[in-house]
């Protein structure tokens, strides 16, 4: 059967003949993107979108009828141990809703103690009278109240500087959704600045030496930027998680973007150790490696695509961010990257570390070596034993909780959240409300106001779950009611899910249910976890059967098996069980976590399994496709069962190690991110890729395959069209050409 060239050695083979076009092509495509990118500007998710279920609806309700329903309050307190000044207290007051009244930006303003274009709300005063809280709305969605916020914040500092006897703070939806992103971008921000010099640090020890080693931080870092740009304008057509999407690229797009290169990079240099001139080692790595890249690019797309069918806007954001930047590196890694390999053809290795370079250029790793030696002896025993740590590992998981932490887990290095600190513990319990969300063509009617008064009246009634004082507001158009009621527990446990159960399914049904025409929702942090929760659970075996359906078809079609495409669902799937089991042991049952300082929010955040699934499932294919690449050809080239296995995995285990040391430490790096979200996940994904590249695919993996034998290659008759398909044409090794690259 004739051999044919496959897409990556095409395209290598043209970016070799052609590599200043290649070359200056991709360096135009980033600065473009990012140019435009920065132009264009970013849209955002707002806290109706990001919604789900019933909370979702309330939220979007509220956005629509209320112009100002951005909740902030300004903490008015005696400093250290002072007696309360009532003068003071007022003087201060009064100068702060001037300053607001000159706002257009502002509306609804409420305080303590009477002043002059201010509503009079005496719950606002502390019990103890030496704190007090003004209260107002800010106009616009939750992007647009990010901005329109800034008036009231010089404000109050305005306020704060005149009365220096007191503390005059503000803490509310908008003010702490600023401050945190402005903290989560300063994070971002240093996660690159570090990532990058450790990631060069780990490519000079991979390839022992400097020009080697920047080829591929280079390719990630400018497909990372590359994203980054071309985000900012999808995100006109489909808004992004602020704050969420930033992290998540890079950490993806420098991952995979600097395996895919080593991959390529590295076996372009073996080829040219054992003899092939340079243009013969470049094909040779275009048309093995190469491939291998498009087929590892094209297995985590899918599994990012799976994030698509989550149910909610953020993973959708997410998931669109991820597959964008995962694409951009493929391209670079099958365009630029042989472009620049042509070019510096030998030189691609000055700047040697003497010691490194020698034992780079070997190609295979003693130690590596050796353990798989050991491996392949006794199979069954290596399957048993890894196979034992790995459901060990996760069958904590097993108990895992999964919680939305609300403001507990929100970093206590950012200023703000000292005022919300102090808030709660002057106003307890005044965060912890549920909003009961009521529409209707006119909610004044009496209808509706009955039914809004039996509604207070049960909720006073259930002094377990929630309580009082019951505050109802209306919307200018008196088509929405919101009233708020305070809830039992401390938002996210199970005392308030339980509050919010009982509103939903036994409170509103006979109240407000018996009113005609109207919806009632129930929305807050607690009903927006709930909904969210219940999201995920119905979602998840959606995005299950798509990513798992998906990788199956492509490894089949690329590996022309059927047992190859279930062995790797089943390892993928034990070292995602693993993961979730490390991360109940540290964040759940508490166990190392003060080491990386996470604060405890009572259980593993609840979007973190999902996308942890999606993700470790595709970054795992990087260096699993290439060892089964690797095997196969060995296998094609006719080594005898267990050979291949022996041969694939010694030759790719240094390359397998760097990657995954380059991984571990980008994600390792998010684990010091001041927000527990990062924090989890990075312990998460950083724990899962040092499992799978050692454990999974150094023993568990060889064991199968040792066991499976020539079964490893099973293809039932009916497939049998897949076999005829033509092998992919390889340069013979050791070959010369007068061609130099």
């Amino acid at each position: 059967m004739a051999a044919s060239k496959n897409l990556a050695a095409i395209s290598g083979a043209w970016s070799a003949r052609n590599r200043w076009k290649a070359i200056g092509g991709w360096l135009v495509f980033v600065v473009v993107a990012f140019v435009i990118g920065g132009m264009i500007g970013q849209r955002n998710l707002t806290d109706a979108q990001m919604g789900n279920g019933q909370s979702g609806q309330g939220t979007s309700a509220v956005e629509k009828a209320f112009p100002y329903h951005n909740s902030e309050e300004v903490l008015f307190q005696v400093r250290g141990t002072s007696a309360a000044d009532a003068p003071l207290f007022a003087a201060a007051a009064s100068d702060l809703i001037g300053r607001l009244r000159a706002l257009t930006t502002v509306a609804d303003i409420q305080s303590p103690i009477s002043v002059a274009g201010a509503g009079v709300s005496p719950a606002l005063r502390s019990a103890d009278g030496r704190s007090m809280l003004v209260r107002f709305e800010v106009a616009g969605d939750s992007n647009e109240a990010q901005r329109n916020v800034d008036g009231p914040l010089a404000a109050v500092a305005a306020t704060a500087a005149a009365y220096p006897q007191l503390r005059v703070e503000e803490f509310g939806s908008a003010s702490a959704n600023k401050a945190l992103i402005k903290a989560y971008d300063g994070d971002f921000k240093r996660s690159e600045h570090t990532s990058l010099p450790v990631t060069l640090l780990i490519l000079l020890i991979a390839f022992g030496s400097l020009v080697a080693a920047g080829v591929p931080l280079l390719l990630g870092f400018t497909a990372v930027i590359g994203a980054l740009g071309l985000i900012k304008p999808i995100s006109h057509l489909y808004p992004v998680a602020q704050g969420q999407i930033e992290p998540v690229v890079l950490l993806v797009g420098l991952a995979v973007g600097v395996d895919y290169s080593m991959f390529y990079l590295r076996r372009k240099l073996e080829e040219r150790h054992a003899g092939s001139d340079g243009a013969t080692a470049l094909a040779r790595a275009a048309a093995t490696s190469g491939r291998a890249v498009l087929i590892s690019g094209l297995t985590v797309m899918t599994a990012m695509a799976g994030m698509l069918l989550a149910g909610n806007a953020i993973f959708i954001s997410l998931g669109i961010g991820t597959m964008l930047v995962v694409a951009v590196a493929i391209v670079g890694s099958v365009t630029v990257l042989p472009a620049v390999m042509a070019s510096l053809g030998d030189r691609i290795e000055r700047g040697r570390v003497p010691v490194i370079a020698r034992l780079r250029a070997k190609g295979q790793s003693r130690g590596w070596s050796w353990i798989v030696d050991r491996v392949l002896r006794r199979p069954l025993l290596s399957m048993v034993l890894s196979a034992g740590v790995l459901v060990a590992l996760a069958v904590p998981a097993l108990g895992m909780r999964t919680v939305d932490p609300g403001v507990v887990g929100l970093p206590r290095s950012v200023p703000i959240m000292a005022t919300y600190d102090r808030i709660q513990a002057a106003f307890p319990g005044a965060p912890l409300s549920a909003l009961v969300v009521v529409t209707a063509k006119d909610v004044t009617t009496p209808a509706v106001s009955a039914g809004v008064a039996n509604l207070i009246h049960a909720v006073e009634g259930r002094t377990g779950q929630m309580s009082g004082p019951v505050v109802e507001t209306v919307s200018p158009d008196h088509s929405v009611a919101i009233i708020t009621v305070s809830l039992a527990g401390n938002g996210t446990d199970r005392q308030s899910t339980g509050a919010v159960a009982a509103l939903r399914n036994e409170v509103l049904p006979s109240t407000l249910g018996t009113v005609g025409g109207t919806h009632s929702y129930v929305t807050g942090l607690t009903a927006a976890s709930v909904d969210f929760n219940n999201t995920m659970k119905q979602h998840l075996p959606f995005v299950f059967v798509f990513v798992l359906g998906l990788a199956f078809l492509l490894l089949l079609l690329s590996f022309r098996s059927v047992v190859i495409p279930l062995v790797t669902i089943v390892l993928n799937l034990l070292s995602v069980g693993a993961a979730y089991g490390v991360m109940v042991i540290v964040f759940q049952d508490g166990h190392l976590r003060s080491l990386i300082g996470a604060q405890d929010v009572g259980g593993v955040i609840d979007w973190i399994p999902l996308f942890l699934l999606v993700v470790l499932f595709g970054l795992s294919m990087d260096y699993h496709v290439l060892i089964l690449s690797r095997i196969r050809e060995g296998h094609d080239m006719g080594l005898p069962p267990g050979q291949d296995v022996a041969d694939g995995i010694t030759t790719t285990a240094g390359v397998i190690t760097s990657a995954a040391l380059v991984m571990v430490a980008v994600f390792a790096i998010f684990a010091t991110l001041s927000e527990v979200d990062f924090k989890q996940l990075g312990v998460a994904l950083a724990s899962a890729v040092l499992i799978d590249a050692t454990i999974v695919r150094i023993v568990l993996l060889p064991s199968v395959m040792k066991l499976l034998n020539h079964w490893n290659w099973y293809l039932p008759r009916w497939l049998g069209f897949l076999a005829k398909t033509p092998p992919v044409e390889i340069p013979p090794a050791g070959a010369r050409s007068k061609v130099t690259a």
